[in-house]
């Protein structure tokens, strides 16, 4: 089953993906904050796709990219950014860090869905 990680500061936000992802058939791992995600991911999470919102207290979402693709064995795992963010200095800023792609929020499940299944063929 292909494993989706969600990493967002927003419980309604985490509720409402989980309810699509899960619905769409992904099993779905959730992460307020990115200290906790790189510290779930280090310990031996390893997610097919990580959707992360940018904005977060602690390590912010371009840091976490960062951060995940110092690791050996998460280098190659995608990363969409979900975020309110559509400033463009701030998605070239995460696609400098490794970021595979970028959505704006508020997005459709739908949308997001189709986003997945290009990022992850079969997913």
């Amino acid at each position: 089953m292909t494993t989706v990680m969600l990493v967002d500061d927003s419980p309604t936000m985490l509720m409402s993906l989980k309810a699509v992802l899960t619905k769409a058939g992904l099993a779905v791992e959730t992460s307020n904050d990115g200290d906790s995600a790189l510290a779930r991911l280090t310990s031996g999470l390893k997610p097919d796709l990580i959707i992360s919102d940018v904005n977060m207290p602690g390590i912010d979402g371009i840091d976490l990219v960062r951060k995940i693709r110092a690791n050996a064995q998460l280098r190659f795992v995608p990363i969409l950014m979900l975020t309110t963010e559509s400033e463009a200095g701030k998605r070239a800023e995460a696609k400098a860090a490794g970021a595979t792609g970028w959505l704006v929020k508020p997005v459709q499940g739908a949308d997001l869905l189709t986003v997945i299944r290009q990022v992850l063929p079969g997913a």
